[in-house]
């Protein structure tokens, strides 16, 4: 079962389709070891499939399945974890993409269905007949579907009315406050609504402005985990570390027997940074021991907290600074810094400081020649600043490391190792189109997570097996052009001195691999 469930995500199946393919492709019961061939052996029911993922994503077995099967072929294709690259892609659940109005709509209509069906007595003396005419009503199903753009303020303001009613009038009640659909109301109501309470009137409630509303707020009541990102809009992001082999000595027909494999997949609701995967991702690869020496990622993770923090793993995280440093003019990385002492020692007109030192606050200070500043023709574009006293250049230990970082992105040394990272983009790509990762059948960060992982698995699995089949076609090729080199060695041996005998023998692969090449 635990293979069926990385087949049905590899290959993008539904439960039914999986129970299909167990019971009549010889090639699922070759891959999974079913040896009876009997209809016993063959069967099994779509509430099986189910129950099994369900227990691999309750225990949290799918980690380990990615761990150690990824582990297993890393060591069996002796794949280079030295240089390994980061990136996120967006991916959705299984969700509709709903508009404010329709999340209020939806999540009253979950919440009044709930309640009916687990406390009918208090669906049925509670609740007002208009509410349940304008939410469950099958004739009113798609209304909140249909709102005039000219009319999306005045339904919006109904529709916060009817949630803070509902939520009011059973704050009190125990056994409703535990419901899951009740307290998706409270979020709802807390994330895109102000209540405005007074002593003697009745408490306002007013609808807050999209711009307002928090990127983690509700975006389903189907989904609760999903977030929302302005860039890439709602869901989750996928995040992916996969090796990199820079090995620029291969010949071109050795590159396709050379393998990568995503070595850390994980999946978080969109709104969430992308930053924070920097360190989890290096974590866990150490623990498997196949930690990267150097880490190729984008300007999102390119913060010097990540840089900071894969040194102290011993890693080199290699990406460009997320932003500018706010200067209109000259900004610190056009000044000469001297990296051993970690200061600022020349201007950008080549003056040199004439004092360095830090402040009883942790600052850094260059003072320069307040004559040489006071005439300097880029005195208005300069971060210099020019005292009675003197001219001293304030920065701190980041920003002294982020000129350093923008100094070294202008090198050719840098744009040659970070052309790398690019090829992380088409990895991503690949994972959507042949395992169906940009659409999931799931919902849930949990389940999400399950689909990410198997999804990354299974297309190490597949790509081990293309390499793994050029390798066997390369070595049957060699087989067989040695085969045929002895065979008229053996022809034409009385005819070869004994020095073309002894040199045909030591070096036979030699004398036929440019035949191979072409």
């Amino acid at each position: 079962m635990l293979g069926a469930l990385i087949l049905q995500q590899m290959l993008d199946l539904s439960d039914k389709e999986v129970q299909g393919q167990i019971a009549f492709d010889d090639r699922w019961r070759y891959a999974l070891d079913i040896t009876d061939h009997s209809d016993e052996s063959g069967y099994i029911c779509e509430k099986t499939v189910w129950t099994y993922r369900q227990m691999v994503i309750e225990e949290d077995l799918y980690s380990i399945l990615f761990d150690g099967l990824t582990d297993a072929l890393r060591t069996a294709f002796d794949v280079d974890t030295d240089t390994q690259r980061l990136d996120s892609t967006h991916v959705q659940s299984n969700m509709r993409k709903l508009g404010r109005i329709r999340i209020f709509a939806e999540t009253i209509r979950k919440f009044l269905s709930n309640l009916k069906r687990q406390h009918r007595d208090l669906f049925d003396s509670h609740i007002q007949e208009q509410i349940k005419e304008r939410y469950l009503a099958k004739e009113n199903a798609g209304c909140f579907s249909q709102v005039k753009p000219s009319e999306t303020a005045k339904t919006l303001q109904q529709l916060s009315k009817d949630l803070f009613y509902l939520v009011e009038h059973f704050k009190d009640n125990e056994s409703v406050c535990r419901m899951n659909s009740y307290q998706l109301m409270q979020r709802v109501l807390e994330e895109q609504c102000t209540v405005n309470r007074s002593d003697d009137d009745e408490p306002e409630i007013t609808v807050k402005d999209s711009k307002d509303v928090p990127s983690d707020s509700l975006q389903n009541p189907s989904d609760p985990d999903a977030g929302y990102s302005p860039h890439k809009g709602q869901g989750y992001s996928a995040q992916l570390l996969e090796t990199c082999n820079r090995k620029k000595d291969i010949p071109e027909e050795e590159k396709q027997l050379q393998l990568d494999l995503f070595t850390y997949a994980d999946a978080t609701p969109a709104h969430v940074r992308d930053s924070g995967a920097v360190e989890q991702a290096i974590e866990e690869t150490e623990s498997r021991n196949c930690k990267p020496k150097e880490l190729d990622a984008d300007s999102a993770y390119g913060g010097d907290d990540n840089v900071q923090t894969a040194s102290e793993h011993d890693v080199e995280l290699v990406a460009p600074v997320h932003c500018t440093d706010g200067t209109k003019g000259f900004g610190i990385k056009d000044f000469e810094c001297d990296q051993e002492t970690g200061t600022v020692t020349a201007c950008p007109q080549g003056h040199t400081a004439i004092d360095r030192y830090r402040t009883p606050k942790g600052r850094l200070v260059s003072r320069f020649d307040r004559t040489l500043c006071h005439t300097c023709p880029q005195r208005d574009q300069c971060p210099v600043i020019i005292r009675k006293a003197s001219a001293s250049l304030y920065y701190t230990d980041k920003q002294f490391r982020l000129a350093l970082r923008r100094q070294y992105e202008e090198t050719e040394e840098f744009r040659e190792r970070y052309r790398w990272r690019a090829g992380i983009e088409a990895s991503n790509s690949r994972l959507k189109s042949q395992t169906g990762a940009g659409r999931l059948r799931y919902r849930g960060l949990k389940n999400v997570r399950y689909a990410i992982k198997l999804k990354a698995l299974g297309l190490n699995i597949l790509r081990a097996a293309r390499v793994y089949k050029a390798r066997n076609r390369r070595q049957n090729i060699e087989k067989s052009v040695s085969g045929l080199f002895y065979k008229l060695f053996f022809i034409f041996r009385p005819h070869f001195s004994v020095q073309v005998k002894n040199i045909f023998s030591k070096n036979i692969f030699g004398l036929f691999r440019p035949v191979l090449a072409c």
